[in-house]
């Protein structure tokens, strides 16, 4: 087989296929299982550091699994056979994933980590040798040989007990995502940023549809929070309208200027590759934000009166600090600047957190989406009487 079969060709489409917006649909399920996990363990009184711990090395096993799969349908055909292939794996691996995260860390430890691993491993083993001749096949060996190293704790850690297991899935998902930032290096090839030769319209607009998979894993959970409560009390209604009022905001703040120009920034950029990751990890902190928002606000709209824990506080104000923070990287990113508005709502939010405690929930929740909109206002206001704004070329 001639490697130039599942190499991206010249001319080629660069806009996503039918065939990877469906490989996403799996994506709002599985974010809404860790969501749902999370919120069983904040509502529940568990040992709450150890369970968000624990979920959040789930959820980076998931954006891994995502990121990793739009980067290989950007840089490959995604109409070749063996690639189309790849992605039915990735997704069956990840629905398989996210069918196991209720008992992730117990009896169903080896169906996650198997299904993550298998996920890499059967990419590896099926782009490798399609590329044999070609330069690219030693930038996909490196790949394949950090998610086997990889393997080795999750295989390891799924069968031992916590808080073995916990520590060794940890350190795989540190060494997977350590490695997808450095451009995996090996010692038969140099990890450059010029290896990957990304396509910056296809790839700009996965991450922005992945952002939607988030927003839309937003709307699952507290619409099924609200529906569950067979929409009786003010309280409930109220918290279902903020919650929706949130969900609005934070798509408006993120589309605002740098979400609409990314496209623009990495096609001008010099090296697209490192934007991108700048751009990857802003991504993750905005998902991670949003799944932690998603967890406040479905503990908000059950319980919106009565005693605020501080661990609800950290979700409901966490979530958005950690989706500001991400999408400050992302405007740093575009511009080489990052607006004030997002830095001063973040330390706002950080700061009256403490007060929260003697409020109920859903004033807690109201709080939030009092600086969201009051960033969102300023984004407007910031935006009357200027010229429409370029992208700056820092990379």
């Amino acid at each position: 087989m001639r490697a130039e079969a599942v190499l991206r060709k010249p001319g080629q489409p660069e806009r996503p296929s039918l065939l990877e917006l469906f490989f996403d649909l799996v994506f709002v399920f599985a974010l809404n299982r860790v969501s749902h996990r999370l919120v069983e363990d904040l509502t529940d009184r568990r040992t709450v550091v150890a369970e968000a711990g624990e979920t959040l090395v789930l959820l980076l096993a998931f954006l891994l699994v995502w990121f990793v799969t739009a980067w290989v349908t950007d840089i490959y055909d995604a109409s070749a056979p063996q690639l189309q292939a790849l992605v039915y794996v990735a997704m069956l691996g990840a629905m398989t994933m996210a069918v196991a995260v209720p008992r992730a860390f117990g009896d169903s430890s080896l169906v996650f980590a198997g299904a993550y691993v298998a996920v890499h491993l059967i990419r590896g083993c099926i782009i490798v040798p399609s590329l044999r001749g070609h330069p690219a096949q030693r930038r996909a060996a490196g790949v394949l040989l950090w998610f086997s190293l990889s393997a080795v704790p999750w295989i390891v850690g799924a069968i031992l007990p916590d808080p073995a297991r916990g520590l060794l899935w940890g350190i795989a998902v540190a060494i997977d995502g350590t490695a997808l930032v450095l451009f995996y290096p090996a010692p038969w090839t140099l990890a450059t940023p010029q290896q990957w030769p990304v396509s910056a319209e296809y790839i700009s607009e996965r991450y922005r549809q992945f952002f939607i998979i988030g927003l839309g894993e937003l709307i699952l959970t507290t619409g099924s929070a609200y529906s569950d409560t067979s929409f009786r009390g003010s309280g409930a209604v109220a918290a279902f309208a903020v919650a929706f009022a949130t969900t609005v905001l934070l798509f408006r703040v993120y589309v605002y200027k740098a979400g609409q120009l990314l496209p623009q920034a990495l096609a001008a950029a010099r090296e697209p590759s490192r934007l991108i990751r700048e751009v990857f990890i802003a991504h993750v902190l905005m998902i991670t934000g949003i799944v932690a928002v998603a967890v406040g606000y479905e503990i908000v709209i059950t319980h919106p009166f009565g005693h605020t824990e501080p661990d609800w506080i950290v979700a409901i104000f966490g979530g958005p600090i950690l989706f500001l923070a991400g999408r400050a990287l992302m405007e740093h990113a575009v511009f080489a600047r990052v607006s004030r508005s997002r830095l001063i709502g973040a330390l706002v939010l950080a700061g009256i957190s403490p007060a929260m405690i003697f409020v109920p929930p859903l004033t807690v929740a109201v709080a939030a989406v009092a600086v969201l909109a009051g960033i969102a206002t300023a984004d407007v206001l910031r935006a009357r009487g200027k010229p429409p704004e370029r992208p700056s070329v820092p990379h």
